[in-house]
């Protein structure tokens, strides 16, 4: 059952035994150790090092299949595909059940759909650049008078600005005295 190709890809096949590995465990969590005893199975079987089982991915189908009948009764085994491809293990179902076929036919028929609809979105996204290409002479010309008035709007703010200031500058400073004097008048009155 090994099939080994020349590029570095390994193939094998497995009919993996689960009910010895889920049965050590309580029933509200027997489908999620059928999963790790997957895994685990496939870290030994496959040679993987430091024993990571984050390197084992297990593919939606196969997941979906171990957890069909709930979390309290999972396969007591399954036959598996295997596909090691440098330091990753991709898992999938050998053989897949005629409920899955319907499914994963039906997605892949969408995914084709998405895919033409995304080339067609492409392509007209192309002549709406063209016509953006004709737009954007216009738009940099308004953005230029644009900026022409906000620079116009502004050297008129700072010529205000410098007209109050010289202003408060030329008070003398006998008004400064008076102001101060009324002042203190008025707070001593309390």
């Amino acid at each position: 059952m090994n099939k080994g190709n020349s590029d570095n890809k390994i193939e094998r096949e497995y009919t993996i035994p689960l009910r010895r590995e889920w049965e050590k465990v309580p029933r509200y969590k027997r489908a999620k150790k059928a999963i790790r005893a997957i895994r685990e199975f496939l870290v030994q079987h496959m040679k993987i090092r430091d024993r990571d089982l984050n390197k084992i991915k297990v593919d939606r189908f196969l997941n979906e299949e171990v957890w069909f009948r709930g979390i309290r009764k999972p396969p007591a085994k399954i036959k598996v595909k295997a596909v090691k491809e440098g330091d990753i293990v991709r898992v999938e179902l050998a053989v897949l059940p005629n409920t899955l076929k319907f499914k994963k036919a039906k997605e892949e028929k969408a995914h084709q759909k998405s895919e033409e609809a995304g080339k067609k979105h492409h392509e007209e996204h192309k002549s709406v650049e063209e016509k953006k290409s004709e737009t954007e002479e216009q738009k940099a010309v308004t953005e230029e008078k644009k900026e022409n008035t906000i620079e116009a709007m502004e050297n008129l703010e700072k010529q205000e600005h410098k007209k109050v200031k010289h202003e408060k500058k030329a008070k003398t400073s006998q008004q400064e005295s008076a102001a101060k004097k009324a002042y203190n008048m008025g707070s001593r009155g309390r």
